[in-house]
């Protein structure tokens, strides 16, 4: 398993949408989020994704398709 810790930011229109509740049930990766801030024209998100590599791939390719800006914040973490 390994995690990535990310900072996710969405625009307007997906602040209110269920992002990180459909990542974590489509993708198969488990989201902790660490720290958050969300108002009604923007927010962001720093959280460790957690699963396999593949899976986690796939996670984010899913976010940015989305419209979700995905930064990496550190190295992976393998356990």
């Amino acid at each position: 398993m390994i995690v990535l810790r990310l900072r996710l930011t969405f625009p307007e229109e997906l602040v209110r949408q269920p992002i990180v509740a459909l990542l974590a049930r489509d993708h198969g990766v488990l989201a902790n989020i660490r720290r958050a801030n969300v108002d009604e024209h923007e927010g962001w998100i720093v959280c460790e994704l957690s699963g396999e590599p593949a899976d986690l791939e796939a996670a984010v390719a899913w976010l940015k398709d989305q419209g979700v800006r995905v930064d990496p914040l550190g190295d992976l973490v393998e356990s």
